[in-house]
């Protein structure tokens, strides 16, 4: 007598299609469950009241930025896989061009030539806010990249840590709103 089990795995060793159907169905739960625990902590809903700096001595808030979608890319200077990045939060502008805002945010450094070196290396060509240090305390960052996407009524709806593709970064935003 053939059981259910054995005729899934008779399918599994002799069906290519179906084998890589269940392949990716299991990398994709894997990396949502990897995803989600990294970010357990990271905050939702109202985006909190928090200040930057510009480079042109302004200031900018989260609340400035309600009435669209915006991704929101945090990096460090001396990080190597926010460099990587970079690139990617570039092209996602441009691919969500008007529809939503791309700003970056600046932290854990010393000096603001790092930044501006940072900018410079990376070809930086989206807004680059400045934090204090107290913002990844605020937001619960452990690790950089870190990216948030708040929806047109500023609210955090997503949050990512480590490297994320352009087409991750823009299909977040893009639904955000």
């Amino acid at each position: 007598m053939v059981t259910p089990m054995k005729r899934l795995q008779e399918r599994y060793r002799s069906n290519r299609v179906f084998r890589w159907a269940v392949d990716l169905t299991v990398l994709a739960v894997l990396v949502t469950a990897v995803g989600l625990f990294q970010t357990r902590n990271h905050p939702r809903g109202p985006a909190p009241a928090y200040t930057f700096s510009t480079l042109e001595q302004g200031s900018v808030t989260f609340a400035s930025l309600a009435g669209k979608p915006t991704l929101v890319a945090v990096w460090a200077p001396w990080c190597s896989v926010c460099k990587a990045e970079s690139g990617n939060v570039g092209r996602a502008r441009a691919w969500l061009g008007d529809r939503a805002n791309v700003v970056s945010v600046a932290t854990s450094f010393e000096q603001l030539s790092q930044v501006r070196q940072y900018m410079a290396d990376q070809g930086v060509d989206y807004p680059v806010l400045l934090a204090r240090e107290d913002f990844q305390k605020v937001m619960h960052i452990e690790a950089f990249p870190t990216v948030f996407v708040l929806d047109s009524q500023g609210r955090i709806v997503s949050s990512m840590q480590g490297y994320t593709t352009t087409l991750g970064l823009f299909w977040r935003t893009f639904w955000a709103g």
